[in-house]
């Protein structure tokens, strides 16, 4: 595995993203990486109860491993954006799938509950993350005018392998117990790897390389077949050289920054932080207490089990349909306010069923909330994407999860304190709900007067778009320069090549008048020197 360019999880300035061919096996690669690290520290729960039973310990505990490596998925953003813009995305991808792996097998012969935790709790959470940011990266490196629809279908790996793996790992757990479960599971996440080495860097030679066929192409079709065809196309050739040495001379390539901190210069970035800080403290709330809640109104084991089972189902379909709809023309410059109504949409469920109990109520209320979830999971990074760009996303979204790392410490364990306290969920279902709304609240009313406020403002020079703005127009707008560079060369040589070629026509014409006897005016003698024509006399004895 050799070093790659750290450039290559960045789409270069003059690649457009292709939005398809080799982009949906990213886009897969990217679904089973999305599963994996959202779904497997929920479905390791499985096996708590025969943990609790060897090590001799309670379920607070036990939890512990989920937490940890959620932990570890969200604070360690920074570490993960900092190798990716060190080494790559492929690379770092590979190093992540072998220690989500190892932190598994390692795991399967603990001896003791705090080993558990630094195997399978943070050496694991650590290779998931290692694996979660690079593969949204390259995502976003792929795809721009379909981006919402791919932000939409890869979040879907989440409710997916939910759904698969919490029934595997019961199943492993029956006929293998817990050791042999977490051995096989360890081999399960070498996946990832897989999953790692298809995330193929777009080449920008490729285009440069097409450019210079075309050219050649059409020089060929433009001018005399023979030696001056060979020395046009040398000629082309050599001045793109120069010019673009010329341009690097002129300006210095700076070394990469590690962690780029002046996204926090974005106003988009800030006001997007504060707002999934407030979001994430009561979002996950609901669905942590919900079975617990059932089972407390009287409601049996297995359907408490199954509402979790039915807000994975309606996530699976909310996410992509989700996608699909922020990624229509008109939504698209409106993702931000799209953003805001589901979480208002998920906040207010969460307020409205806070007095239900019964099964019915609960059922309509997983209901809603997988809708309202699912659209929220769909659309947080598109987000955060049309903000800040693909350019500096990587290091946009390592801070990101590192402030959601906070507010995943702060919220769940607080709101249980709250329910050993009063002994009462629906306080628990208020305050979160409020949380979300609020955050919904801040979102829509600091995009629509800050952000509108600022694209009103006159700018001198051009500035990155930081809501719903596309890629494809700056690379394009870059390619255009390189392009109307060769273009002014290509157009001064074949008008050169025009005025001796018409030049010769005419003094061919002049010598046959001459011949006869025909005076010639004084005006059209001074045309028969090459070297006085210009441009503009050219076009006109063409148009003669």
């Amino acid at each position: 595995m050799g070093r790659s360019d750290p450039e290559e999880c960045q789409s270069p300035a003059s690649v457009k993203p292709p939005d398809g061919g080799w982009g949906w096996i990213v886009l897969l690669g990217c679904f089973v990486i999305t599963g994996f690290s959202y779904a497997f520290p929920k479905a390791v729960s499985v096996y708590f109860k025969e943990l609790m039973h060897d090590f001799h310990v309670g379920y607070s505990d036990t939890a512990w491993i989920s937490s940890i490596m959620l932990a570890m998925l969200y604070g360690t953003g920074p570490v993960s954006s900092i190798m990716v813009n060190q080494f790559g995305c492929r690379p770092v991808m590979l190093v992540g799938g072998l220690l989500a792996s190892a932190g598994m097998i390692l795991a399967s012969f603990t001896t003791n509950i705090i080993e558990l935790y630094l195997t399978a709790g943070m050496l694991t959470g650590l290779g998931m993350a290692l694996n979660f940011q690079p593969s949204l990266i390259m995502l976003g490196t792929y795809f721009d005018k379909r981006r919402p629809l791919a932000n939409g279908l890869a979040a879907a790996g989440s409710p997916v392998f939910l759904s698969a793996l919490s029934p595997l790992g019961q199943v492993l757990l029956e006929k293998f117990g817990w050791r042999g479960g977490f051995l096989i599971m360890g081999g399960l996440l070498l996946n990832c790897c897989t999953c790692g080495a298809v995330m193929r860097p777009l080449e920008a030679g490729m285009k440069r390389k097409m450019e210079r066929v075309q050219d050649k192409y059409e020089a060929k079709e433009m001018l005399p077949i023979g030696e001056r065809a060979e020395e046009a196309i040398s000629t082309m050739d050599g001045a793109k050289k120069s010019k673009k040495t010329k341009k690097q001379q002129q300006q210095p390539r700076k070394g990469k920054k590690l962690l780029d901190f002046s996204i926090f210069s974005n106003r988009g970035f800030v006001i997007y932080s504060i707002a999934k800080f407030i979001m994430v403290l009561g979002l996950f709330v609901p669905p942590i207490l919900l079975v617990n809640y059932a089972k407390d109104i009287g409601v049996p084991d297995t359907d408490a089990a199954f509402l979790l089972s039915i807000i994975g189902f309606i996530d699976i379909f909310a996410r992509p349909s989700c996608g699909m709809l922020a990624g229509l023309k008109w939504m698209r410059p409106h993702v931000a306010y799209l953003f805001s109504f589901a979480m208002l949409f998920n906040g207010l469920t969460d307020i409205c069923s806070a007095s239900a109990n019964t099964y019915t109520a609960l059922v309509i209320f997983c209901v809603f909330f997988g809708i309202s979830y699912g659209m929220v999971g769909a659309l947080q990074f598109e987000v955060l994407m049309a903000i800040v760009g693909s350019q500096k996303f990587s290091s946009a979204i390592g801070l990101v999860l590192l402030i959601e790392a906070i507010a995943v410490l702060i919220g769940p364990p607080s709101a249980g304190r709250l329910v050993d306290a009063f002994k009462n969920y629906a306080i628990i279902f208020y305050l979160a709900g409020s949380e979300v709304v609020l955050s919904s609240l801040f979102l829509a009313t600091a995009t629509y007067c800050c952000l509108n406020q600022e694209k009103k403002t006159p700018q001198l020079e051009k500035t990155p778009s930081v809501g719903g703005g596309s890629d494809t127009e700056e690379a394009e707008s870059d390619a255009q320069e390189v392009d109307h560079a060769a273009d002014n060369h290509h157009l001064s040589h074949s008008t050169n090549t025009a005025v001796v070629m018409t030049s010769d026509a005419v003094n061919h014409i002049a010598e046959d008048h001459s011949a006869d006897g025909v005076e010639q005016p004084a005006d059209e003698g001074a045309v028969l020197v090459p070297g006085e024509c210009n441009s503009g006399q050219t076009v006109e004895r063409e148009r003669f």
